[in-house]
């Protein structure tokens, strides 16, 4: 059983910038293909970014890509996204996610407790 632990969230002033780190345990985080989702009050979970087990492919949603970045390092079994030029919009909890594909929150088998992201205007 994997268990993933989100870590980098905090307040930013718009334009700015953070990095999420996700780190796995219990488990080789190289056997998963991973992503992030994020989740803001009142909103369903939505996914942001993947990447497959060797970081060789990765996806990002529409409303992310340019802005923000997935990469791994599996010899440290960790999982990141940067964050680039963030906007008030972004502001929500961010939960890496691992063991499944696709866009769909219900494909992924394994969860973080998500970590706060909060954007000043």
């Amino acid at each position: 059983q994997v268990q993933l632990v989100e870590s980098g969230g905090g307040l930013v002033q718009a334009g700015g910038s953070l990095r999420l780190s996700c780190a796995a345990s219990g488990g080789t985080l190289s056997s998963y293909n991973m992503a992030w989702f994020r989740q803001a009050p009142g909103k369903e979970r939505e996914f942001l970014a993947r990447t497959t087990s060797n970081g060789i492919r990765t996806d990002y949603a529409d409303s992310v890509k340019g802005r923000f970045a997935i990469s791994r390092d599996n010899a440290k079994n960790m999982v990141y996204l940067q964050l680039n030029t963030l906007k008030p919009d972004d502001a929500a909890v961010y939960y890496c996610a691992g063991g499944g594909w696709g866009a769909q929150p219900e494909l992924y088998n394994y969860w973080g407790q998500g970590t706060q992201v909060t954007v000043s205007s």
